[in-house]
């Protein structure tokens, strides 16, 4: 009976899981390639700066140590109260990255600069022309948008300006829906 209760007790807890951060042993995917000592790859699940890896939910202080460490010092960091995901932190690095914090763990980022020294690994990129992004796998636009010319691409999404990628961003954001 108590092995019962036990064995319910933690379906019951399992079920309650969020999703958003990885369970200690999950399989993450994460990049597919290795990143120069002075870039930043940005993926799905994360981020990669130089030699160092963080998948959302590390903390704060260690991803931006590892950024400053590639993009230098940031431009600014800032909040928002009033987040529809709770409150925000974030932090703005030249070369158009943003990554944002909740609770001093990373939970998300996005990206606006074509030039800057970070990359997204998908198969769309910033600058990239609509006719070619559409064609990538997953492409999806979000016809429901509130935002303006928004597309998915599974767990990453983006933005158009007339006929161009102009951002790319993954996980929690700070977006006025």
């Amino acid at each position: 009976m108590r092995t019962a209760f036990s064995l319910a007790a933690v379906v019951l807890l399992a079920a309650c899981d969020s999703g958003e951060v990885p369970r200690p042993g999950q399989e993450l995917r994460g990049p597919s390639r290795q990143v120069a000592e002075d870039e930043v790859l940005l993926h799905a699940e994360g981020l990669v700066a130089g030699p160092e890896a963080f998948y959302f939910a590390a903390g704060r202080s260690e991803v931006e140590a590892a950024l400053g460490k590639v993009m230098g010092e940031p431009l600014e960091r800032s909040e928002n109260p009033e987040c529809g995901a709770g409150p925000m932190q974030f932090t703005e690095y030249a070369g158009g990255v943003i990554v944002n914090f909740q609770k001093d763990n990373l939970v998300g980022w996005n990206s606006s600069d074509k030039f800057g020294p970070s990359r997204v690994e998908a198969d769309v990129q910033i600058g990239m022309a609509r006719a070619e992004a559409s064609e990538a796998n997953g492409f999806a636009e979000v016809e429901t948008s509130t935002l303006g010319d928004e597309f998915s691409l599974g767990r990453l999404g983006g933005f158009f300006d007339g006929d161009e990628v102009v951002m790319l961003y993954a996980g929690a954001q700070c977006f006025k829906r």
